[in-house]
């Protein structure tokens, strides 16, 4: 896990050039305190901070060179093993034990499709000197950040907005289509959009050619729907899949720790890597809340500690105002962006422990929801999909027990009902787009955004469907945001098992409605931890996130100073409007605390860095 920085510029003197490469590397530090480097090839430019986890010789130091090409690479290459074995058949020679010298090579010998052989998640860049090209991939999910401005004839390029910062090209104009989107939905990218107008984004499952002051794109993967899997089986696929990509995400020559919260998600992988005795030294790293209106997990966490008593090491941390106080502006800064939630702040709080313990490498839980069926909200899509085909049988009893479950009173009824019904005749186009301009209060200035969301068309059920545009468009790429920005803060490195590739594609290859059954969301991994979690995990019927006080009790206690905002610095949004939000809260009325809280954070990141 690193920082990667690079342009290519014909019209730079070689001293100027120098002096700005070195500028934006040393302005990411934080992700790679163990060496840092830059290089000039031609009127290339490499600058890289490495963060060493594979390999920790000064051979795996980069920007790294092998015969006409240079790389600078940020991720982990999981099978990076295998494929050097692949290699070693074709005749290469391997000096270090690093997965950049097999991206390197494997690139000399497969070219651009090289990219196709990698289980892992990945931003590079690698320099051609004999053609004066350059080849850029990001991995299939967006898991590593990869931002770039291309302006008269010349790209710049790096792994945080920082860096671009540094360069004589960036520009402060905001991006008011994505501001929107920010606070009405709480996005923090769309496609290729950022906050800023001239940075762009690579998107996930494509590579970018930079060649003759051209940019080419080609998308190298995408979710599809083809093979029909049977249902019999496909719990026990999903276990040998799920046991071998944790095999591979262990790899490391530092140790390993984990994220471990009370849900399913991440107690699978702790329990899952304990029961495969895969590290004699795992720690696990939990951040909880005490007092009226809090989450404390710990009651669950409990339950694995009984049962894997000694086996593992447990270290917690509840975050106090004191520290909400003392870290939301570096919090604020590390991501770059307003801040749409506050889940991240208990993200920082855990990441300081894990650094405590010197843990430069952990797992965490994130993903699974947004292809398995683990979001309350994909109820709307399942009961459409089981009404479109009068399978009503099944739909009486998974709505009976759905309300059970969830102990539904009469009105969360009638609303899941009438949700679920608008599932079946509007689009999932058309459902965020109404939720973009109705859900919240839409507190822009008429005329100032064309705010349309930009979905591709995604032939599949309606549960599918909706589990593509998380993907996508909608949770999974924000979260993959705050994941990279809060870990790399403290220079650690997070992987996220459920993210291999393999194990989407099995589920959304898979059509036998098998992501919710009888009640239950995540059906087909709660089935195969059986055994392996705790009963009182494994059959959980309440959904929480990375639950913090959040929006309300921080607005109204350590951070109550936020909402003195500044209208005329907000100059796109309507006062009258915007006033009557804020104003509202603070007499007491938390309809709109996350409207509130996004108008709040928007307001400091322009005040403060922008």
């Amino acid at each position: 896990m690193c920082g990667i920085h690079g342009f290519i510029n014909n019209n730079i003197a070689q001293e100027d050039g120098r002096k700005l490469i070195h500028a934006m590397t040393n302005s990411t530090l934080h992700r790679g305190p163990d060496f840092s480097n830059t290089e000039q090839i031609d009127n290339c430019y490499f600058g890289h901070n490495r963060l060493s986890i594979l390999d920790l010789s000064e051979s795996g130091n980069q920007p790294m060179f092998f015969d006409d090409y240079a790389i600078v690479f940020n991720g982990e290459i999981y099978n990076y093993k295998e494929i050097r074995e692949e290699l070693i058949t074709h005749g290469y020679k391997f000096h270090s034990d690093s997965d950049t010298e097999v991206i390197l090579k494997g690139y000399d010998f497969w070219k651009e499709n090289v990219v196709q052989k990698f289980i892992g998640m990945w931003a590079f860049a690698i320099y051609s000197k004999s053609t004066n090209k350059l080849f850029c991939s990001r991995d299939r999910f967006g898991i590593k950040p990869f931002y770039y401005i291309l302006s008269n004839n010349a790209l710049y390029f790096a792994s945080e907005i920082k860096s671009l910062a540094k360069t004589p090209v960036f520009s402060k104009e905001l991006n008011l289509n994505q501001i929107s989107r920010g606070l009405q939905l709480g996005w923090m990218v769309h496609n290729d959009e950022t906050y800023y107008s001239n940075v762009k984004a690579l998107q996930p499952g494509n590579n970018m050619v930079f060649e003759g002051g051209k940019l080419h794109f080609d998308t190298y993967w995408k979710i599809t729907t083809n093979t029909l899997n049977t249902k019999s089986d496909f719990n026990l696929k999903f276990k040998n899949l799920f046991d071998d990509t944790l095999k591979l995400h262990m790899r490391s020559d530092v140790p390993v720790g984990a994220s471990l919260s009370g849900g399913l998600d991440s107690s699978s992988i702790v329990c899952s890597i304990i029961e495969q005795n895969l590290t004699e030294n795992l720690h696990t790293f939990s951040i909880y809340y005490e007092g009226e209106n809090t989450v404390d997990e710990r009651p669950f966490i409990k339950e694995i500690e009984k049962k894997y008593k000694n086996r593992y090491l447990a270290n917690y941390y509840s975050p106090t105002d004191a520290d909400v106080q003392a870290d939301f502006h570096e919090i604020c800064r590390m991501i770059d962006f307003p801040m749409s939630g506050s889940s991240c702040i208990s993200h920082y709080s855990l990441m300081n422990l894990v650094q405590k313990e010197n843990i430069k490498v952990i797992l965490s839980g994130q993903g699974a929801d947004d292809y398995m069926g683990g979001y309350l909200h994909s109820y709307y899509r399942f009961f459409a999909d089981k009404f479109s085909k009068l399978e009503w049988i099944s739909l009486i009893k998974e709505f009976n027990l759905y309300c059970k479950y969830q102990e539904a009173s009469i009105g969360v009824m009638t609303q899941v009902a009438l949700k679920s019904l608008l599932s079946v005749f509007l689009t999932e186009k058309y459902l965020y787009s109404a939720e973009y301009k109705n859900y919240l209060p839409f507190v822009f200035k008429s005329g100032l955004t064309n705010s349309v969301l930009n979905f591709e068309k995604f032939q599949a059920s309606r549960l599918d469907s909706f589990h593509y545009v998380l993907m996508n468009y909608s949770s999974l790429p924000t979260i993959l945001h705050y994941e990279d920005r809060i870990s790399m803060a403290k220079s650690i490195e997070t992987r996220v098992p459920f993210l291999d590739h393999r194990l989407v594609e099995m589920f959304f290859n898979n059509q036998s409605n098998t992501k919710i059954e009888n009640g239950y969301t995540k059906s087909v991994l709660r089935k195969s931890m059986e055994g392996i979690i705790p009963e009182k995990i494994q059959y959980r019927k309440d959904k929480k996130g990375f639950v913090t006080p959040g929006e309300i009790l921080w607005l109204r206690g350590c951070l109550s100073h936020l909402l003195e905002i500044d209208y005329q610095l907000l100059y796109f949004l309507n006062p009258v409007k915007t006033k009557n939000v804020i104003e509202e809260f603070k007499k007491g009325n938390n309809k709109y605390a996350k409207l509130v809280w996004r108008i709040a954070c928007l307001n400091y990141w322009m005040k403060n860095f922008n």
